[in-house]
């Protein structure tokens, strides 16, 4: 007969072992993960393709220091942020690092896809690279420096001034003045009635002296009630200072507008072609169709041409795009003192002349294949700051998860990563080695465009399983549209593909010859970046998910 000594032991140890199997981490192993889009038509020699960056990377801002440039682009609550990339050429571009790439810089932590980091602005004077930018629901504005593109970059400065869409420019003498947009000096008359104002900032000391300026109330022609000017950059060139902003909003009405001023705090006035890039006045059924241009920044060649990029959408269907916003390239022609993208009623050209400038490696954006022998290169991205337990390794040539309890659609840190998707016609495969121990245990990949708007497909107990989200009301970890049978316990390849506003979801044991479809085609034309905040794209990589004990 057991003592009650014994009795107690034996119960102590019971319970230590289920309280190590309920603490038992559930992790799903990706052995690899593969890109396939169409090929393109090769593009004659001396010229190039627009976009330059394709797939989510909106409001572009460049500066070229000597030979080389520089461009910094919008992640929102994306980490790492603020993406850096490097360009001889203009045309090609490869990402060099990010400027927020440490957990201690900002705090992403419980805010939407949509929020976070707006609009950077990338300057380099006297041997030093600026970006300020603004951290909305997490901080404000900032300043951060480099004396390498590539980082690291120092910890944010707060700024301690309200607005978004700040941007320095540093006068001959060294002074410095940051131009941005905020609400105008009186009570806003309408929705989205903004103003740009003009404040010096101390670059030795990094704060912002107290006065302002206010240069522009409204926008171009305030009788006509223009929203949202935003965006501002200061050039000056020659006699005049040129101000460049965008106003119409970032859809499809979105546009560029230019004014000039003899004094750097103004009074500005319109130049008389604006906008000087819109695409808002073509006819909705043009072919090749580029829409909502605009959030623009320009740059002059060593042979004094000049050239902008710019943001646009390449929709499958209306405003429809799962691709987000991208960064465009054109030339900035002159007349009359006055810079010009396009003439009124051009479309965008999805290929034209290159500029004449020494070439740079193409990116290996088309087709990838990710072995997971090494760290995870600068292209990976995640949701919001890392906490202190990693939720992801690479190890022993593979990317393995831990499941996590942060549901896609909630405001956690999901165990997720992933990469843009930069086709309207993509591909993504992988292997997966996952065993699912209770009910809910989820691994595969998840296509993320924002908490409301996604689509996951992958492996639970016994089945392979879609889900997809298209609205609030639905549970946070999607609504389930297709499943089929899936026994065992040995790796299942995965494959997802898009096709413009259609999705097919496909698997089979790995080794297998034969896909075998999950469902029928899936509608994912509702996970539009139009019907999810207009600012993010997609997303798509592995992921993992437990609901806990």
């Amino acid at each position: 007969m057991k003592t009650k000594a014994a009795m107690l032991a034996g119960a102590l140890v019971w319970a230590g072992m289920a309280q190590a199997a309920a603490a038992r981490d559930v992790v799903a192993r990706f052995d690899w993960l593969a890109y396939d889009s169409p090929p393109e038509a090769a593009v004659p020699e001396g010229q190039y393709r627009n976009p330059v960056l394709p797939g989510f990377h909106p409001d572009p801002s460049i500066v070229k220091v000597g030979g080389d440039f520089y461009a910094v682009t919008s992640t929102f609550s994306w980490y790492p942020g603020l993406p850096i990339l490097h360009s001889t050429d203009l045309v090609n571009w490869r990402i060099i690092g990010n400027a927020i790439d440490r957990p201690g810089m900002l705090d992403f932590s419980g805010i939407g896809t949509n929020r976070g980091l707006f609009a950077p602005a990338i300057t380099h004077h006297d041997g030093r690279f600026w970006i300020v930018n603004t951290c909305i629901e997490c901080g404000g504005n900032f300043v951060i420096t480099a004396d390498n593109p590539a980082g690291p970059w120092s910890d944010p400065v707060w700024l301690g001034f309200g607005g978004i869409d700040p941007s320095l420019h540093f006068e001959a003498d060294g002074t410095a003045w940051i131009v941005y947009n905020d609400a105008p000096p009186g009570p806003p008359e309408y929705e989205g009635h903004r103003a740009i104002w003009l404040q010096q900032f101390d670059p030795q000391a990094l704060k912002m002296l107290p006065k302002r300026v206010l240069l522009r109330d409204k926008g171009v022609d305030p009788a006509k009630k223009p929203i949202w000017a935003e965006g501002p950059h200061i050039y000056k060139v020659g006699e005049w200072y040129y101000l460049l902003t965008a106003e119409g909003g970032t859809a499809d009405q979105h546009s560029q507008t230019i004014y000039r001023s003899k004094a750097l705090q103004g009074p500005y006035e319109p130049g008389p072609d604006n906008p000087i890039l819109t695409q808002r006045d073509l006819p909705a059924g043009r072919p090749d169709r580029v829409e909502a241009t605009g959030h623009a920044d320009i740059v002059q060649l060593d042979d004094g041409s000049w050239w902008g990029v710019f943001l646009a959408t390449r929709p499958f269907a209306e405003q429809s795009t799962l691709m987000g916003r991208e960064t465009f390239l054109l030339p900035v022609t002159w007349k009359d003192g006055w810079p010009r993208f396009l003439a009124k009623g051009t479309p965008v050209p999805l290929q034209r002349a290159a500029p004449g400038l020494p070439a740079s490696a193409p990116s290996a954006w088309a087709t990838w294949r990710e072995e997971f022998h090494a760290p995870l290169s600068d292209e990976w991205i995640a949701l919001r700051t890392p906490g202190a337990a990693p939720q992801w390794e690479v190890r022993d040539g593979a990317l393995q998860v831990t499941a996590g309890p942060a549901p896609a659609g909630g405001l956690g840190k999901p165990a997720f990563t992933g990469r843009r998707l930069r086709h309207h016609e993509a591909t993504f495969t992988t292997r997966l080695d996952f065993t699912p121990e209770r009910p809910g245990d989820f691994a595969g990949l998840l296509a993320f465009m924002d908490e409301t708007h996604f689509l996951v497909a992958g492996k639970e107990k016994g089945r392979i399983v879609v889900r997809l989200r298209t609205a609030a009301g639905d549970w946070a970890g999607g609504r389930e549209i297709a499943a089929m049978p899936f026994e065992g316990d040995g790796p299942v390849e995965l494959q997802l593909s898009l096709k413009g506003g259609t999705a097919a979801v496909f698997a089979r044991p790995a080794g297998s010859d034969t896909w075998r479809r999950v469902g029928g085609p899936i509608d994912v034309e509702p996970l539009a970046s139009v019907h999810a905040g207009l600012f993010t794209g997609l997303v798509v990589g592995p992921y993992a998910y437990s609901p806990g004990p």
